[in-house]
């Protein structure tokens, strides 16, 4: 398991878990895979921000191998 602050560890199809924009007080983490990446840059410290397959949309708080 890697962490999401890193574009090079998250490609499409990748298992993560983000926090969506609403749970970012909280938190609270969402799993899923990603379908998009949004963020532009190589690193990001928030985390790198996706779209799961789903349509959802949040920052990676961890990537699984």
């Amino acid at each position: 398991m890697t962490d999401g602050q890193q574009r090079a560890n998250i490609h499409p199809g990748t298992a993560v878990e983000i926090v969506l924009k609403k749970d970012q007080r909280t938190g609270k983490t969402t799993k899923g895979t990603v379908k998009d990446i949004l963020t532009n840059a190589p690193r990001h410290p928030h985390g790198i921000k996706v779209r799961l397959t789903d349509g959802q949309v949040g920052r990676v708080k961890k990537v699984y191998e």
